[in-house]
């Protein structure tokens, strides 16, 4: 759906130094990193939409008009791709939760 990374290093709360000798100091040899901030989820509970709202309050991905073009005296209607005047729906709830696509842990091996 259009998830990337993220762009910068160190933008994820999750990611660390990630050394093994951090892990033993902390007794904890399960520990792959440490927090940086102790509110941090890896779950993701919004995105953001790819819907677009017209002048009338319609939503869709894509708008169309038909136009009639005169060729050689005959009349074809002809479909033409709006692309002004349109506001993208912006953030939507998700329905149930994904993981983030830089969460750093295997959550299931094969």
């Amino acid at each position: 759906m259009g998830g990337s990374g993220s762009k910068s290093r160190g933008y994820w709360p999750f990611s660390g130094s990630g050394t093994v000798e951090d892990a033993t100091k902390d007794g904890n040899e399960q520990s792959v990193t440490r927090l940086r901030f102790p509110s941090a989820t890896p779950f993701v509970f919004t995105r953001r939409s790819s819907l677009y709202l017209d002048e009338d309050g319609d939503l869709a991905h894509e708008f169309y008009e038909e136009t009639i073009v005169t060729k050689n005296g005959r009349k074809r209607a002809k479909l033409k791709r709006i692309q002004k005047n349109l506001m993208p729906q912006g953030m939507i709830k998700l329905e149930h939760p994904s993981i983030h696509v830089d969460f750093p842990i295997v959550l299931c091996e094969v």
